[in-house]
């Protein structure tokens, strides 16, 4: 019995490398799709997308049938939670993935538009996600939770670059009023990428909660929100 429990959860962990690692080509594809104008690269990320969507529902399907099965506790329990959370979190970077790549089409970038990514600092955002989420995988692996708890550092960064590019979209839409959709496609996509970057926070999240059973679920939240009304009331004095 203990044997075929192993088997399983090998079995189910191979999968979600394996996702990882999909989810991850998705994204540093729309990435060069999006900086080079590439419209092959585009298509590549655009037929990926449904073997992301069945990839998705297939892992979903073997950890609800391990549950069902083995009826897992403690350690075997978390990791089966752990890698379904994980699963959907994935699937979700790869939707952005394959919306960041289709602004391509749907934009019509021109070799113009490079300049304003250069000012918007677009290559150091995308740099920042695909190293939040490689370093996820590797605090996976390693089963690092030092590693893991650095992604939440990161993250901060991301929303730095993100707040600066809104203003600057914003102040480029007044000089050329007559690129307002390019302008509202890129400010799309920086949310998208930032939004990106909270779903990589949850597989550390979750990647934690694996390894030592501790929920960081809103706890970071609660934390900014503390040290907000503790700067806003040093002000206030």
């Amino acid at each position: 019995m203990v044997k075929f429990v192993e088997n399983e959860l090998q079995a189910i962990k191979d999968e979600v490398n394996e996702m990882w690692k999909l989810v991850y080509q998705q994204l540093a594809d729309a990435c060069k799709a999006v900086l080079e104008i590439d419209i092959d690269l585009v298509d590549k990320v655009v037929a990926r997308e449904k073997r992301v969507n069945a990839f998705e529902l297939k892992i979903d399907s073997d950890i609800e049938d391990f549950i069902a099965l083995y009826n897992p506790v403690a350690v075997d329990l978390r990791f089966a939670l752990a890698m379904l959370k994980i699963n959907n979190n994935l699937e979700r970077i790869g939707d952005y993935a394959d919306s960041i790549a289709r602004l391509v089409i749907r934009t019509n970038l021109k070799p113009e538009s490079k300049e304003l990514f250069k000012k918007l600092k677009l290559q150091e955002m995308f740099d920042s996600v695909l190293k939040m989420l490689r370093n996820t995988y590797d605090a996976l692996q390693k089963q690092d939770i030092s590693l893991a708890k650095a992604v939440f550092e990161d993250d901060e960064v991301l929303d730095i670059i993100n707040r600066e590019a809104l203003d600057t979209i914003a102040d480029y839409a007044r000089e050329h009023t007559d690129e307002i959709k390019l302008c509202l496609d890129v400010a799309a996509m920086f949310r998208k990428l930032e939004r990106a970057g909270d779903h990589i926070n949850n597989l550390s999240e979750e990647t934690i909660f694996y390894i030592d059973a501790e929920v960081l679920k809103h706890c970071k939240t609660i934390l900014h929100s503390d040290e907000e009304n503790n700067n806003s009331t040093e002000a206030n004095n």
